[in-house]
């Protein structure tokens, strides 16, 4: 096959519009979930005054217990047999737990010591994550597993991942929904009142998915499978689960997207509360109301420019490739992360909108490729050990990038303290506070950035040996079938 010539997604291969769409909503939901504590915890430092540190413990610890759980529950649904499938049951119950949970974590009671409201929080962080993982793992592997074709699986991608930036579009606003004077008293009281309307949110639409998609390996082995009891199931599964992770933790081109991942993503997790702290007490003085209209317009502004990265990722790769897009995409990243040192002028705030679209390019396009990637491996794996096992991989690499979140946020916290940051000093820091503040803010996304690029620049599964390989699976699929009969 020459570099131009490029498979047609035959109709059987093609997802519904439908099924697009009500995977699109689980997208939203989970970029919501994940999204919406990082966004609503500087409450927690500005309203409450809880110490950074404290705050970016406060989001390390829980992260690292989701982490460890993700894993056991991606194995769990890859071995589940039941007539809803292996995913869907499990995204059903997760989504209304879930939104039950974050709703009353954030009901954080008035004239409270600093002790009280981290031990609250930590307690309620911890259930809310291990809800979030039954429903968003299931949910993660149900996409790697919707159709077999190559392109298809970039544009399944590439819509949950246009459909998931609306959440992006309104988790810049929430810091300013909080602190409106109009609608609330105060911040904390903001934090209530919106996470009841995020719980609802979250309960109601993180349930499609499971109503409305369809999973193709649902049934597998179901006719053969003995039948035993959900505590044995579980026993087994959690028994056999070293093997399987050992046995996944060994393919290589799997950690390299893993290793990608890691480095692009939490890269910018780990100084996404220095540009809100810069923005509000260098750029606009220690204003809180125009720091928080700057970082909402800011977010606004780069979720749109995500949504025109995610199509255009999408185009690009059917003639670059996926792993060519992704160095491509995360290139652009690279050099908006870089022009944030111009961009941090008191003299003319307006400024920091502008690396927002060229920083959205890589974001748009990792989770769109990268999905996309990932169904390959797990093609791969199939043809190498005869089991499905999207649950697992979606898991392991979701708990690679959690389990960076966990370092992120809680090194965030250390860093802004060892900069000088001192809140109560509003905008009157040290010139040399703000100094690193910035420096910080620019050269760790900007080195995290290059190496994603040379981690994923050696990813071996083109096009054409993703069609080799689903050609042998469904050879070997056929024969299987044959001796069944």
């Amino acid at each position: 096959m020459s570099v131009q010539e490029h498979h047609v997604t035959v109709t059987e291969d093609r997802v519904s519009y439908g099924q697009k769409f009500a995977y699109g909503l689980g997208s939203i939901v989970n970029n919501l979930l994940g999204g919406a504590i990082g966004f609503m915890s500087i409450v927690l430092n500005v309203g409450l005054g809880i110490n950074p540190a404290l705050v970016g413990t406060l989001q390390a610890i829980p992260r690292f217990t989701d982490a460890l759980t993700d894993p056991i529950m991606g194995y769990i649904s890859d071995n589940t047999r039941s007539r809803f499938g292996r995913r869907r049951p499990y995204i059903f119950i997760g989504a209304i737990l879930t939104g039950l949970t974050f709703a009353l974590m954030w009901q954080l009671p008035a004239g409270n010591t600093e002790m009280f409201y981290f031990w609250f929080f930590l307690i309620g962080s911890i259930i809310f994550y291990l809800f979030y993982t039954i429903f968003a793992t299931p949910y993660v592997a149900l996409g790697y597993e919707m159709t077999a074709d190559y392109h298809e699986r970039t544009r399944l991608m590439a819509v949950m991942n246009f459909m998931g930036q609306f959440a992006y579009l309104s988790l810049p606003w929430l810091y300013a929904i909080m602190e409106n004077d109009t609608l609330f008293t105060d911040s904390v009281e903001g934090a209530r009142g919106l996470a009841i309307a995020i719980g609802i949110f979250v309960a109601v639409v993180g349930v499609m998915p499971a109503i409305f998609c369809r999973e193709r390996f649902a049934q597998i082995d179901g006719d053969t499978t003995e039948k035993i009891s959900m505590l044995q199931g579980i026993k087994d599964n959690l028994l056999q689960f070293g093997t399987g992770l050992v046995t996944t933790l060994k393919r290589r081109e799997f950690l390299k997207l893993c290793a990608g991942t890691f480095f692009l993503f939490n890269g910018m997790m780990l100084v996404g509360a220095f540009g809100s702290y810069i923005t509000i007490f260098y750029v606009c003085g220690g204003d809180q109301d125009v720091g928080a209209h700057y970082i909402g317009l800011y977010g606004t502004i780069n979720s749109i420019a995500t949504l025109g990265a995610i199509a255009a990722t999408a185009w690009i790769s059917t003639k670059l490739g996926k792993r060519r897009t992704f160095m491509l995409t995360t290139a652009v990243t690279l050099v908006g992360s870089l022009l944030k040192w111009l961009c941090y002028d008191p003299t003319a705030p307006w400024k920091v909108l502008l690396p927002s679209p060229l920083i959205a390019v890589g974001m748009g396009g990792l989770f769109t490729l990268m999905g996309s990637m990932m169904a390959d491996v797990c093609d791969l794996d199939e043809l190498e050990t005869g089991e499905r096992r999207e649950g697992m991989y979606g898991s392991i690499y979701w708990w690679m990038v959690k389990l960076g979140m966990s370092l992120a946020f809680a090194l965030s916290g250390f860093l802004l303290n060892a900069t000088g940051f001192l809140v109560e000093l509003g905008g009157q820091q040290s010139e040399s506070t703000f100094f690193w503040m910035r420096i910080v803010d620019v050269v760790v996304p900007t080195a995290c950035a290059a190496i994603s690029i040379a981690t994923v620049a050696t990813f071996k599964l083109t096009e054409e040996k993703a069609y080799e390989i689903r050609k042998a699976l469904e050879k070997r699929r056929g024969l299987q079938a044959a001796k069944a009969v």
